[in-house]
């Protein structure tokens, strides 16, 4: 399975109005529930009226279209970095997953998924 690193550094953030996002930008992934509104974006990115904020994410994601009878992906990823002590802020699309972790922990991530036979792109 490959893994396609994302070139930019990512913040989880939360803003308290919908009109606090610029939804023309290219990498946005917005949470809403009736507690909160969540976005995940490029650092660059982020609104400048943001409630709380967390810098230092790196991300990749799992490439292709995944299949929703397909089982296990995402477990599968997060117990092998789980394993290793590094811990993940997971996103998923319509298409595939994404998983984020601290920029310290980023290059170790990758290779120890390396070393479990996820290619990394």
């Amino acid at each position: 399975m490959e893994l396609k690193k994302l070139e930019y550094d990512l913040t989880v953030c939360k803003v308290s109005s919908e009109e606090d996002l610029d939804l023309s930008k290219d990498f946005y992934f917005i949470g809403k529930t009736d507690e909160e509104i969540s976005l995940v974006c490029a650092t660059k990115d982020t609104p400048a009226q943001t409630t709380e904020r967390d810098d230092g994410w790196k991300g990749f994601r799992i490439q292709g279209v995944l299949d929703f009878s397909l089982i296990g992906i995402l477990s599968k990823i997060s117990t092998i970095l789980a394993d290793n002590k590094i811990g993940i802020f997971a996103v998923s699309t319509y298409n595939t997953d994404y998983i984020l972790v601290k920029e310290e922990n980023f290059d170790r991530a990758l290779e120890v998924l390396a070393n479990e036979g996820y290619e990394i792109i």
